[in-house]
């Protein structure tokens, strides 16, 4: 495939971005490097070639979940701008009788 003008300023449009001339020669020049990259790649002989699923053998490395308590209630409020006893209070954001 033959990277032209026309194909640079179709993508161009499609991507919503503007190239002035020497701009439009650099990404001709390096998309017509990717797709001989991809050309090489599609000559390589991959019979036998068992996809790559995942990058390594470990399955669902998860630490256990214990619950612990990190921080207490008046760690948390003690620099909260409204608070009340126990809670942090905010802005209404609802009036009642909106839906």
């Amino acid at each position: 495939m033959q990277i032209n003008d026309e194909i640079i300023d179709k993508l161009s449009n499609l991507a919503k971005l503007e190239f002035n001339d020497s701009e439009k020669q650099e990404i001709k020049a390096d998309l017509s490097r990717i797709l001989d990259f991809v050309e090489k790649l599609q000559q390589v002989n991959t019979d036998g070639v068992e996809p790559l699923i995942y990058m390594n053998e470990d399955v669902n490395v998860l630490r256990t979940d214990e619950a612990k308590i990190t921080i207490s209630k008046e760690e948390a409020l003690k620099n909260a701008p409204l608070k009340d006893s126990d809670y942090f209070k905010v802005p209404t954001v609802l009036k009642s009788g909106q839906s």
